[in-house]
């Protein structure tokens, strides 16, 4: 927004500037004196009646002063040199022909030096005509408001025209296009603005897109326990003997912690939006983070008998994350990569002024090239031995790439080139 504010005091000022200087301009074109035919009669008048003057004695200047007044129509004053403060330059102009040129507030008016009497000075104010003056002042007045207007409509329509497409966008997001963004512009006043809506409209498509993903797969999944349940009932009530009865119940029951862990499964990733407002960012040392986290996925690894190796940095890094959604973001990946692993799982870190990466690669078989694109979609799985009945439901990748994007990073999935196996590498930007 810092942008529109300053945009709006130039146009103001630079406005009221620029019209105000072509005012002046114009101005002083039409409303020169000195070419003027009428200031021409006006300087050869004071001229003669200055010679006049000095002919006459000092005591008799003020009666003929009046007399001239009345026999010429005109406004003649006599006024005391010491009453009138001009710089040197323009005093030496009082003795020169046709006198000084000088304007007041209310009328223009000449003086001139008697030379036969050198403190007094003769004033002779030019008429003026009230009317055209008030006409031209009431123009000029007008053409300033006028001018400020048009710039300032000038200005707004860039702003307009944006805040019209962007009122656009957002009912034809509202109308269910979702996909739909406000394009840039680099003259935009709103820029900030903008990109900020494109990036809410991103996480409303995003968030109505796992929604529609998360209610078809609970609608296709859940099915299958309810006819499990469904049949076991039935089986159960058909029973004769007590002990078929409960072999039933309990793969009612079992069929039932199944619907109940992957219910809540669902649920928490349909909420995990609702917990990026609640992050606690804290500046992390990554390296005692990483460390941790091996620390606690060893016995992990010793099950499946991989050997789990962290490269620790000489150096000391920090970074400004979430422990918690980082750890578990973490956790996920090396947990998947110690169950694929052939013999090892490796973590090291790379880094440099404006970016931190965790890469976490496997000498396993890898990810099918075809995968790579969907792997982080929610309930994708890419090994149909790893079933819902075992507590995997497809959201471990789809988390992680949720708390990347929590914390304005991004996280790739690639084939480790150097360990065969999957590579996946979480890349945080580091704020200075």
């Amino acid at each position: 927004m810092r942008r529109l504010y300053i945009s709006i005091v130039f146009a103001v000022l630079g406005s009221l500037f620029i019209i105000s200087w072509g005012l002046d301009a114009l101005v002083e074109e039409h409303a020169d004196y000195e070419d003027s035919s009428d200031i021409v009669l006006y300087k050869k008048l004071i001229e003669g009646i200055s010679q006049q003057l000095n002919l006459i004695p000092h005591n008799q200047l003020s009666n003929e002063v009046k007399k001239f007044s009345q026999y010429y129509q005109i406004d003649i004053s006599l006024e005391q040199a010491s009453n009138v403060a001009l710089p040197e330059s323009l005093s030496v102009q009082l003795s020169q022909t046709g006198g000084l040129l000088l304007a007041s507030e209310s009328n223009p008016y000449l003086l001139r030096k008697l030379n036969a009497h050198p403190d007094a000075l003769i004033e002779i104010h030019l008429p003026t005509d009230p009317i055209e003056s008030q006409n031209v002042d009431i123009i000029l007045t007008s053409i300033l408001y006028l001018g400020v207007c048009s710039i300032i409509i000038l200005w707004l329509f860039p702003l307009t025209r944006r805040l019209f497409i962007l009122t656009s966008v957002a009912e034809k997001i509202g109308e269910g296009n979702l996909e739909l963004r406000v394009s840039s512009s680099k003259y935009s006043y709103i820029r900030s603005f903008e990109n900020s809506f494109n990036q809410m409209a991103a996480k409303i498509e995003k968030l109505v897109n796992d929604n529609q993903i998360l209610a078809r797969s609970l609608s296709h999944d859940i099915r299958t326990p309810m006819s499990c349940l469904r049949f076991g009932v039935e089986a159960a009530l058909d029973a004769k003997s007590l002990e078929k009865k409960d072999i039933y119940i309990n793969r009612m029951e079992a069929e039932l912690t199944r619907m109940e862990d992957m219910t809540s499964a669902f649920l928490e990733y349909a909420g995990m939006e609702r917990k990026a407002f609640n992050l606690k960012k804290e500046t992390v040392d990554i390296n005692d983070f990483l460390q941790n986290v091996t620390d606690e996925l060893q016995s992990l690894a010793q099950q499946y008998n991989i050997a789990l190796i962290y490269h620790k940095t000489s150096k000391p890094i920090t970074a400004l994350i979430d422990e918690y959604w980082c750890q578990r973001a973490i956790q996920n990946l090396v947990g998947n990569a110690v169950q694929y692993a052939s013999k090892s799982v490796y973590i090291n870190i790379t880094s440099n002024s404006n970016l931190l990466t965790i890469n976490i690669e496997d000498d396993g078989k890898g990810i099918p090239e075809n995968k790579l694109d969907v792997i982080f979609d929610p309930f994708v799985k890419l090994d149909t031995n790893r079933s819902r009945e075992n507590g995997h439901f497809g959201l471990g990748l789809a988390i992680c790439a949720k708390v990347m994007d929590w914390h304005q990073g991004k996280i790739v999935a690639k084939n480790s080139t150097q360990y065969g196996g999957a590579s996946f590498s979480l890349s945080f930007p580091l704020k200075k």
